[in-house]
């Protein structure tokens, strides 16, 4: 009767003896450790003008939205925000899901048709590589970043339906996918490109409109972006941006939108803030870009082996799984917070702490924290 249990209990085992296990720590509203781990890049979560349009929604609207979008989960402010976003990532139209998660696996399965041939990179983030799975079409994953390898995955399949999937900054490393090079060959051999902007949107691109915007794709017919709202914004939520006929496709018949939820308004209502700011934000993303080389030149004159950061993401190689565990465990119990990735988060088998730049976080403490990195290196 229980032996489907041992058997969970038997995985546990293993996992544990590869180092990794995993475990929830919840934190208080108080919690005085220094946020390097969390992705609100520009300290917007706790922005008083954030907090002020969510408090306002949470009193006028209520809790949740009480329903899905096509029921009664579509409110004005959903509207305002979809709006907001299409005109700052230069697209005809948006559309907000709950979660980042959500919008790429419905972006993904709504651009697929028979035959259609997925073209992934092997650093794609979980929610893609899902997404590409779930569509049922043929996918090959080509190598991080290799422009030869997508096109020839492409001149392989002449004639096919094709999309390129990619991240614009990636989420591991931090690193900047080649866009322009990307559309150029996409549209050489008529695919589409999808690229999910979450970690550049708020931090590269001239307004902070993302990496897409940046590449002078912006409105390109053949280009999807999709993003989440939950890190430089910090607030939740994801959206997909595109022409219109996407749009008009993902609401009659994307099924991570119809079937679920939507995003409480209070969470709409302060991202829609969060966006303004973020507009506005030239001065929070230099000090952000300053934190960033800061980060690499100090831990880089320790011997570390650090990434050369695209955006906020500052990756820094740990020996092995247990010492990455062990290592943000030191780190943590001298107050502070990073990212600590082991497989199957990692796409190369690599195990490494993942320190996110917040400048929400004040400079003395982010330089401590450097310094207590360095300290509790393995």
């Amino acid at each position: 009767m229980a032996s489907w249990l041992e058997a969970l209990d038997r995985r546990a085992q293993l996992r544990a003896k590869a180092g990794l296990t995993r475990r929830l720590r919840p934190r208080g509203a108080t919690d005085p450790v220094v946020d390097l781990a969390g992705n609100d890049y520009l300290g917007l979560a706790h922005h008083p003008a954030v907090t002020v349009a969510a408090t306002e929604a949470l009193r006028t609207y209520g809790l949740g939205a009480t329903g899905s979008r096509l029921v009664r989960g579509s409110t004005d402010l959903h509207s305002a925000l979809e709006r907001a976003l299409a005109d700052w990532f230069g697209a005809t139209r948006a559309l907000v899901y709950s979660s980042g998660y959500l919008a790429n696996l419905g972006a993904v399965r709504a651009l697929v048709r028979p035959r259609t041939l997925l073209v992934s990179d092997a650093h794609n983030h979980a929610s893609l590589i899902d997404g590409c799975r779930l569509s049922g079409a043929q996918t090959v994953v080509t190598p991080h970043a290799d422009v030869a390898a997508v096109e020839e995955a492409l001149a392989a399949a002449p004639g096919r339906p094709a999309v390129v999937v990619t991240e614009s900054v990636f989420s591991v490393d931090g690193d900047l996918a080649p866009l322009a090079r990307l559309h150029e060959v996409a549209r050489r051999h008529g695919a589409l490109l999808l690229v999910d902007d979450a970690h550049a949107v708020g931090v590269r691109g001239p307004g902070g409109a993302g990496a897409v915007v940046e590449a002078g794709l912006a409105g390109a017919p053949d280009v999807v972006i999709t993003a989440t709202l939950s890190k430089a914004l910090g607030g939740a939520g994801g959206v997909v941006a595109g022409p219109a006929e996407l749009i008009r496709h993902l609401v009659e018949t994307g099924r991570t939108f119809i079937y679920d939820t939507a995003l409480p308004p209070a969470v709409a209502a302060g991202v829609l803030a969060a966006v303004e700011l973020a507009r506005d934000g030239d001065a929070l993303r230099e000090e952000l870009a300053d934190r960033a080389a800061a980060a690499v030149r100090h831990l880089g004159r320790a011997g570390l082996d650090v990434s050369t950061p695209a955006a906020a993401v500052v990756s820094v190689t740990a020996p092995g799984p247990e010492a990455a565990a062990a290592w943000a465990a030191d780190c943590l119990d001298w107050g502070v917070a990073v990212g600590c990735f082991r497989p199957p988060s990692t796409p190369d088998t690599r195990s490494r702490l993942r320190l996110t730049v917040n400048v929400g976080v004040p400079r003395a403490e982010f330089d401590r924290a450097l310094d207590v990195i360095v300290e509790c290196a393995p």
